[in-house]
């Protein structure tokens, strides 16, 4: 099958990614790339191949499993962006170094998992006498308590200027990507036309973690705290995996009726995790999406030219080994 075929049988890919400190970082098939808005007001790119661990292991795009793996990567990959944007939107002399970087991180999933999975489950431990005896109710309150938890510390931290920036960016990367997939011309004009909020954002997948946790966790009733305490680690990647499954399903039928709830109210959050970008902004995230499109096409072009090359070797092969090319061959055969 040459390589002109393979294309036209790939559907579209969802390009998707996330604010970083004054820029965007845009993830596509082949390319991860990072706009920057430097001090002097030019724009740094970083470009970089992308091979995912669920090309390598076919098995971790099995369901759940596949959810696991995209946030450990987004993870991995948004330090990466992170850091690259902390360097390049500062002064030239406060660069952060790989440690500092990775300690940081370090810190903030610690903090994350203590506010985020431990503290919620210790109060509804000093409380659950004012809720009766059933462990559902527990369960259903703790679960109460982390997307109450999660809203406040997002309302507060949006409250800090630079922060707001970031806020704004992400706006940004939003209308990027609507313009994209409206098949619009790529221009701060047309960008600024779609709303800051989408379907497939993060922030969604993070309010649907703190529901589905509800109903996994009911499951195991409400035994000690440092057993809730261990149950509610070992089952993170779990939680994760199944909030990926829900966010992608509901994502893929946005116009659905029965998708409407299950999308709203990770929308509605999205208001306190996005602002309107300014022309600058979307600029950035202009240059970050055209970046990595670019480079995918690139990377399927290098793919298509091995495999028309392959294929023009085998019929190569096939005459010098004196095979008639008018005989009857199999029929062909689409691959969907």
């Amino acid at each position: 099958m040459s390589g002109e075929t393979n294309r036209k049988a790939k559907a579209p890919f969802n390009y998707g990614g996330q604010a970083v400190i004054e820029g965007v970082m845009m993830r596509g098939p082949h390319k991860l790339t990072t706009a920057v808005r430097r001090p002097d007001g030019t724009i740094a790119m970083s470009c970089q191949p992308l091979v995912s661990l669920r090309d390598r292991y076919p098995w971790l795009k099995l369901p759940v499993f596949r959810g696991v793996i995209a946030l450990y990567e987004s993870l991995a990959f948004g330090v990466q962006a992170l850091m690259f944007s902390a360097n390049e939107s500062g002064e030239e002399d406060e660069e952060l170094t790989s440690g500092q970087m990775g300690l940081t991180v370090v810190i903030s999933f610690a903090i994350a998992i203590g506010f985020f999975m431990l503290l919620p489950t210790y109060l509804m431990g000093l409380l659950k006498s004012h809720f009766g005896h059933s462990t559902v109710t527990f369960n259903l309150v703790e679960g109460l308590f982390r997307m109450v938890i999660l809203v406040a510390y997002i309302w507060g931290v949006s409250r800090f200027k630079d922060i707001q920036r970031v806020f704004a960016y992400h706006g940004a990367e939003h209308k990027v990507i609507h313009a994209h997939e409206a098949g619009r011309e790529l221009t701060p004009a047309n960008c600024r036309e779609y709303s800051c909020l989408h379907p497939r954002c993060g922030t969604a997948f993070l309010l649907f973690v703190a529901l589905v946790s509800i109903v996994l966790f009911s499951l195991f009733g409400w035994p000690s705290l440092w057993k809730r305490l261990l149950t509610r680690l070992l089952l993170l990647p779990v939680v994760a995996g199944l909030s990926f499954e829900v966010t992608q399903l509901a994502a893929k039928h946005v116009r659905a009726p029965w998708a409407v709830p299950i999308l709203w109210p990770g929308l509605m959050l999205q208001k306190l995790t996005t602002r309107e970008p300014d022309e600058s902004m979307l600029e950035v995230a202009i240059e970050a999406l055209k970046n990595a499109k670019e480079g995918d096409a690139e990377a399927e072009g290098a793919d298509a030219k091995v495999g028309d090359a392959a294929t023009a070797g085998a019929a190569a092969a096939d005459a010098a080994a004196g095979v008639n090319g008018d005989l009857p061959g199999p029929a062909p055969v689409e691959i969907n």
